[in-house]
């Protein structure tokens, strides 16, 4: 009786360690998709998508950045336009790479990894950063963003 119960628990927790597995792969995937649609809107010239695809449109959004503290979605928003688009700015062709997605839980996940910008005009520009996640409303969006830059 009792090798039996202790069968039963370990196919249990062989079932839940794969299902867990199953869905951090999932999840990953998922988080990794965001990325890849913001990096296309992005080379697209289209920073509005970029930031509808992947942040979560919300005034608690946290973007720190070169020494700087941005709160919520539509200041975020319009550092990006001040910085890629105004004056007739270039928005340069985006490139993420180094991907390393952490999921912490079936609503969290961490991911850091390396962000390079070439432009057509002017000196490239990239460096790295640490985007936390979080599933809201069954879609995977950023909720804080901390990038560096090489300069």
């Amino acid at each position: 009786m009792r090798r039996t119960r202790h069968a039963a628990t370990l196919a249990l927790a062989g079932s839940l360690l794969a299902a867990c597995t199953t869905t951090s792969i999932t999840d990953a995937s998922a988080i990794e998709a965001v990325l890849h649609r913001q990096q296309s809107a992005w080379n697209r010239g289209d920073i509005e998508t970029f930031m509808a695809e992947g942040y979560w449109r919300s005034a608690e959004l946290s973007f720190y950045s070169g020494g700087r503290v941005s709160k919520g979605f539509d200041s975020v928003l319009a550092g990006y336009i001040r910085r890629y688009r105004e004056g007739g700015a270039e928005t340069g062709q985006l490139e993420f790479s180094e991907l390393d997605i952490d999921v912490l839980s079936a609503d969290a996940a961490v991911v850091r990894g390396r962000w390079d910008v070439d432009f057509a005009a002017k000196t490239d520009v990239g460096g790295l950063f640490t985007l936390i996640f979080r599933k809201t409303d069954g879609a995977w969006r950023i909720v804080h963003d901390h990038t560096s830059s090489d300069e």
